[in-house]
């Protein structure tokens, strides 16, 4: 069977799902063609910008910057605050709506994604007659574009849907390498960091294939055991097997690369939440609860790192997924600087099996609570209505209540 990666990629989430949670509201204006960004407290001079409009990327406006440093750069710039819960709905509506076409789904991000379409390439043909359709279909119903890439392994279809945007559908099969990928600078391999390539470039590695054909033990002395992953992927060699663990009825988790790398402790909160969100609602929709809750890092350095709590009772609630997977970050990782985060949880069960404690009756409520909030936002919009202790500031004491 031949190898077909899709690597389905949202244009701009957090920008694009802001503004479709604002035309949802009634607005007039669609965000993503103003000079717009999405950032943290204005209120800081450290409130950084978390996605810009491609307005203000022409007006090099940059993710991380600070909304000071933005507003040098445009007098006109509106801000709006980001809107984690709702960016959790879109994303998981996403992945549902891919789910009803292949269960071989493996989440990159929030808002990107690979599918194995080799699997079902004989059910819905023509992978790339399918990418278009697929693309125009997420527009529809869930009213944001993305790119797909189209490629033999997961590193082509990445590059693939990176070359040209938005609401692109791009390929990168093998016999393609030499010619779309190869002849681009060398930062704009997938994996390249912005550290290595001043490193590169001293050594005359200025394209892609000047590194697929860089000597590897010379490359080696400069770069250790990265050297030969480096030429690899210069080669358009990569990895075709879609890990679909998000999917798989032992476990649930979400993780995601952040924009940059950070030890933050409020950027970090805000994905914890985010993440939390994300895997409660589908542990919820499975009518499941988990006794282990896990953090996943992966640091400035490419290092990936778990830790683990066992809990004594069962949960599905997001506060509880919250504060466990936070304390975890506090007492294993807080020094370290990050470029990914994640939550698993496993040990799943369909029963809620507990000793009676003081606390019981105060979890019961909460859990149905969560349910009903659920149903609501379903219902009547994500926005609807949220738990008081959901929006917590960290410097807060956590509060329970509408």
């Amino acid at each position: 069977m031949e190898s077909i990666i899709m690597h389905i990629d949202t244009n701009n989430a957090f920008l694009s799902w802001t503004a479709v949670k604002m035309l949802e509201e009634g607005s007039k204006i669609d965000i993503r063609n103003t000079y717009a960004v999405i950032g943290g407290d204005e209120s800081k001079r450290n409130g950084i910008v978390l996605a810009k409009s491609p307005l203000c990327k022409k007006i090099n406006i940059k993710t991380g910057d600070t909304i000071y440093q933005s507003r040098l750069k445009c007098k006109d710039l509106k801000v709006y605050e980001p809107d984690f819960k709702y960016y959790a709905k879109k994303s998981n509506e996403l992945f549902e709506l891919l789910k009803t076409y292949t269960p071989d789904i493996e989440v990159a991000s929030i808002d990107e994604c690979y599918i194995d379409y080799g699997k079902v390439k004989n059910m819905y043909g023509d992978e790339v007659s399918f990418a278009y359709k697929l693309k125009d279909e997420i527009y529809k119903k869930l009213g944001f574009t993305v790119n797909i890439g189209i490629a033999n392994n997961k590193l082509c279809a990445k590059m693939a849907s990176d070359f040209s945007k938005p609401y692109k559908v791009h390929t990168l099969y093998d016999y393609e390498v030499n010619i779309k990928m190869q002849p681009l600078p060398i930062e704009k391999l997938f994996g390249i960091g912005k550290k290595t390539v001043p490193k590169l470039k001293e050594l005359g590695i200025n394209t892609i294939k000047d590194l697929a054909d860089f000597n590897l033990l010379t490359l080696k002395k400069h770069f250790k055991n990265q050297a030969e992953v480096m030429i690899n992927s210069a080669k358009g060699i990569g990895d075709n097997k879609i890990n679909s663990d998000i999917w798989h009825p032992k476990g649930i988790g979400h993780e995601f690369t952040l924009a940059y790398d950070t030890n933050n402790i409020d950027v970090i909160e805000e994905n914890l939440l985010l993440l939390s969100e994300m895997v409660a609602i589908r542990l919820r929709r499975e009518s499941k609860y988990a006794y282990v809750v896990s953090i996943i890092i992966k640091n400035k350095d490419f290092i990936r790192k778990s830790h683990q709590k066992k809990l004594d009772i069962a949960t599905n609630e997001t506060d509880v997924i919250y504060k466990t997977s936070k304390d975890l970050y506090l007492k294993y990782f807080k020094d370290e600087k990050i470029r990914l985060i994640g939550i698993r949880l496993d040990n799943l069960t369909l029963e809620k099996v507990s000793q009676i404690s003081l606390f019981q009756e105060e979890e019961s409520h909460n859990e149905k609570l969560d349910h009903v909030l659920d149903n609501l936002k379903e219902k009547y919009g994500y926005n609807i209505i949220s738990k008081a202790s959901i929006y917590k500031n960290s410097n807060k004491k956590n509060r329970r209540g509408l």
